[in-house]
């Protein structure tokens, strides 16, 4: 195991504060004004990127905040279709400053899914841009409660419209001519902080998803708590979409309320390009990214025959480092540069991290902050912290919050619930659904399995599996799979993996634990793996040999093809076919 620098019981780190989002953009005018806010590009290919400062950030938004208040959009329902931009973000502040109610949209649904959204939300307005903007033509006639299109960002000529949208510069311009001619409606317009603020649709990975409903309490709170966790640089690069919270809530308004700079992706395929040319200090990201950095340096040191080297210097450095001497940036520069040269801190959520490359890039002087949260816990509910980690485990329940384990088994194993101030309003339209998630203490039961470490001063999160993953055998043994997927996740030439229980169809009821697997081609092949099937089992054969019976893998399923996945970069589970004859 990598070195741990591990300094238990030090103090919350200071933060800013604000209890919505006009107060922390007030905040940002007031204390960051003159820096550098947002960076972007129109084309991957340009050379030229584009700045916004904080005060021009703000007077932005006070001015299309004011138009839209003119318009009569305070309190109503405004949806957002878009890929993450700076044009993104600022609409979204715009609407919270008036108290409007944002309705996040992923942009590559379909049009017929995007209409049942907009209808089920009951929105008055669709911001989109161009890459949607066919699919928003193709529906409108038949969305008779939208009042406004608003065009975002660069429109090639030929781009269909709906009839009537107007571009976002047009409204900060109409709404700029109000602000110079006396009106204040963005200062006097009372915000409710504990009144819907966004709705979040989450789709999830096990099936169909329900509406969430967040307040700025909810959404602000999130963010000074979770801030005093974890000490940020002064620049990021935003890559995770924005109609989920972790992408939102963390990343835009955890890292702009701060002061620091946001740097935005044109996309997944232009993330390397793109880590070179922003050099990000730290990022937000789910597990896939990180696991795609880590195989690319261990595929590119296997192939240029230097693994072996690799990995001695990393023994050597780690001996360094324990004996009081870090010499990480000296020796690994070759590898970090390939991520800009200034990258330092990664900060995960969303799905399991192996241990094995979080020490692998804290060896390389990258450090990986596992952390843990929930769409309905606006998302954050416990992280790592940047001098005390311990592994295998998702984090420090965050100040402000509280977790327990509900009807624990002998092992303290159980499902996580938790109570704080970032707790959704509840599902939209759903008050049974809500009635279930949130009990009478007003603890959520995030249906995620795990159990609590206390080290003296906090309490510390550990994930088992999630409960609708959860594999019940027909002689009753729970299986909880992402226990065995780690095991086999480790296995050299391993993309990606996912354990269901696989169903025959002429005998549904016989219980068989299948692992289909993802592989990496091109490294097993340097290695002369050719038969992979062969090689897969007497690996996974290795893995069942240390497990009880009844967590045996049965057979393995090796796939051509990438798993499903959602925009977050997640695996689809109910997607995959579990049928296996």
């Amino acid at each position: 195991m990598a070195y741990k620098n591990r300094k238990k019981n030090y103090p919350l780190y200071n933060t800013v504060y604000f209890e919505d989002v006009r107060e922390m953009m007030e905040n940002c005018n007031r204390d960051f004004g003159p820096r550098i806010a947002l960076t972007w590009k129109i084309n991957p290919k340009d050379t030229r990127t584009f700045n916004m400062t904080f005060s021009e950030c703000h007077k932005y938004v006070r001015a299309l905040a004011t138009e839209l208040a003119a318009r009569g959009f305070r309190g109503k329902r405004v949806a957002v279709i878009s890929r993450g931009s700076a044009e993104w973000t600022l609409s979204f502040f715009a609407l919270m400053c008036i108290g409007a109610v944002a309705v996040p949209i992923d942009a590559e649904l379909s049009a017929d899914e995007i209409k049942g959204l907009l209808e089920t939300s009951e929105s008055e307005a669709v911001f989109f841009s161009s890459p949607v903007s066919e699919k928003i033509s193709s529906i409108s006639r038949e969305l008779e409660k939208i009042t406004l299109y608003v065009k975002m960002g660069y429109f090639p000529a030929g781009v269909k419209t709906p009839e009537g949208a107007v571009s976002l510069a047009s409204l900060r311009a109409d709404g700029e001519d109000r602000v110079t001619y006396g009106d204040r409606s963005y200062y006097e317009g009372k915000i409710d902080r504990e009144k819907l603020a966004a709705i979040f649709f989450t789709s999830g990975t096990t099936g169909k998803g329900k509406g969430v409903m967040l307040s700025q309490k909810n959404i602000c709170s999130n963010v000074i708590n979770g801030s005093r966790l974890f000490k940020l640089t002064d620049r990021t690069m935003s890559v995770l979409p924005l109609h989920h919270t972790y992408g939102l809530t963390a990343n835009i308004v955890g890292n702009f309320g701060q002061g620091i700079r946001i740097c935005f992706s044109l996309g997944n395929r232009y993330v390397a390009q793109e880590i070179n040319e922003y050099k990000p200090r730290h990022m937000m990201l789910v597990p896939l990214y990180v696991e795609t950095f880590y195989h690319k340096i261990i595929n590119a040191a296997e192939k240029s025959g230097k693994l072996d080297a690799l990995m001695k210097l990393i023994k050597t450095s780690n001996a360094m480092r324990r004996a009081g001497v870090d010499m990480r940036k000296t020796l690994f520069k070759t590898i970090t540069e390939k991520f800009g040269g200034e990258l330092e801190l990664i900060i995960t959520g969303g799905a399991p991290m192996s241990q094995k490359i979080i020490d692998f890039f804290d060896s390389i002087g990258i450090t990986i902050i596992n952390g843990y949260g929930i769409t309905e816990c606006s998302p954050f509910i416990s992280g790592n912290r940047n001098e005390y980690r311990i592994p295998g485990s998702v984090g420090m329940v965050m100040p402000g919050g509280e977790a327990r384990i509900v009807d624990p088994d002998e092992n303290g194993e159980g499902e996580i619930a938790f109570r704080g101030p970032n707790v959704m309003l509840g599902y939209f339209k759903n008050d049974a659904a809500t009635a279930e998630a949130i009990d009478k203490d007003g603890f959520f039961h995030t249906g995620d399995i795990g159990r609590i470490l206390n080290d003296g001063s906090a309490d510390w999160l550990f994930i088992t599996g999630r409960s609708k993953n959860l594999i019940i055998l027909s002689n009753g043994k729970n299986v909880y799979p992402e226990e065995i997927e780690a095991d086999i996740a480790e296995v050299y030439g391993v993309s990606e993996v996912v354990v269901y229980a696989g169903k025959r169809r002429r005998s549904p009821e016989d219980d068989i634990i299948v692992a289909e697997i993802y592989p990496d081609r091109e490294a097993l092949g340097e290695r002369g793996v050719t038969d992979l099937q062969s090689y897969f089992e007497k690996e996974v054969r290795r893995i069942n040999a240390k497990n009880v019976s009844f967590k045996k893998v049965n057979l393995i399923r090796i796939r051509n093809t990438e798993f499903p996945k959602n925009t977050s970069r997640k695996i689809i589970r109910y997607a995959i076919d579990k049928n296996i004859d």
